[in-house]
């Protein structure tokens, strides 16, 4: 059995959980999200808690123990807290604005980039170097934060680009042409 899946997941007295056949679906104060349980688990819940158990002994069930106990917990955590992912963009004219719920970016590129936010999913940008990736799902807001970071990646050689926050760039020296070397 897995580790985390024999963990227990705790439901808030706020959150509806709606167990039906293989469906399970999560209702909180941010929102809704639902989930569909794989045939070979069993999930169950008991007062405030949900436990997730596999009914066989095979290599697929144990693997799905674990994924679907920490899916289940991401849920919880989606619909009362929410998720979010730091943006950093990086060089010279390199900028963000806000347009309605899209998102405008200019990156040196010979036309402005234009990001729509997908369903679920809101852009907060609270200066002209930083966006922040909100959303109750958290596999769509990590998603979502790397497809913008695709855009324009960071340079190594120059340190520009689309970075996460606390994300580091190793730097790169580029050409180290010394005087006098140039070929005889």
């Amino acid at each position: 059995m897995s580790k985390i899946g024999k963990q227990p997941v705790l439901v808030p007295d706020k959150i509806q959980v709606q167990l039906d056949n293989n469906r399970l679906v999560v209702k909180g104060p941010k929102g809704e999200l639902s989930l569909t349980i794989d045939k070979l688990l069993e999930v169950n819940q008991k007062d405030s808690q949900i436990m997730v158990k596999p009914k066989q002994k095979s290599r697929r069930s144990r693997a799905m123990h674990g994924l679907t106990r920490t899916l289940i917990a991401n849920m919880v955590a989606g619909v009362t807290e929410g998720f979010s992912k730091t943006l950093k963009v990086e060089g010279t004219g390199y900028r963000v604005s806000k347009k309605g719920q899209d998102i405008e970016m200019t990156l040196g590129f010979s036309h402005p980039v234009e990001v729509e936010a997908p369903e679920g999913i809101e852009f907060d940008v609270p200066d002209n170097k930083t966006i922040i990736v909100k959303g109750i799902d958290k596999q769509l807001v990590g998603q979502t934060a790397a497809s913008i970071r695709q855009i324009k990646k960071p340079n190594p050689y120059k340190a520009k680009g689309i970075t996460y926050e606390g994300e580091q760039i190793k730097r790169k020296p580029g050409k180290l042409g010394k005087a006098g070397e140039a070929g005889a």
